[in-house]
């Protein structure tokens, strides 16, 4: 299979990679936002997710490595605003 090197397809296959992750691991999110360990608690999954990432967008991508951490804070973060935790 050849690597992404469409810049908008890399946006929405690193969406769904942490859409996926919300899916079936919503309730470590939420304990992870208010207990504020939130990276450590997801390490193994979102590294998993960016092994599988990197894997597959070219690595010559311009910015990819902001498409994947915008898709992780977007989705994992900012979705969950409501939970309430001292990060805001």
């Amino acid at each position: 299979m050849e690597r992404i090197s469409d810049p908008e397809r890399a946006r929405r296959m690193a969406r769904v990679l942490f859409s996926d992750m919300v899916a079936y691991a919503g309730d470590q999110i939420r304990i992870g936002l208010e207990k504020d360990d939130l990276f450590t608690r997801l390490k193994r999954e979102i590294e998993q997710i960016r092994v599988f990432f990197e894997r597959n967008v070219d690595p010559a991508l311009p910015g990819a490595e902001r498409i994947f951490n915008f898709a992780l804070v977007d989705v994992l973060i900012a979705r969950n605003r409501r939970v309430s935790t001292s990060i805001w």
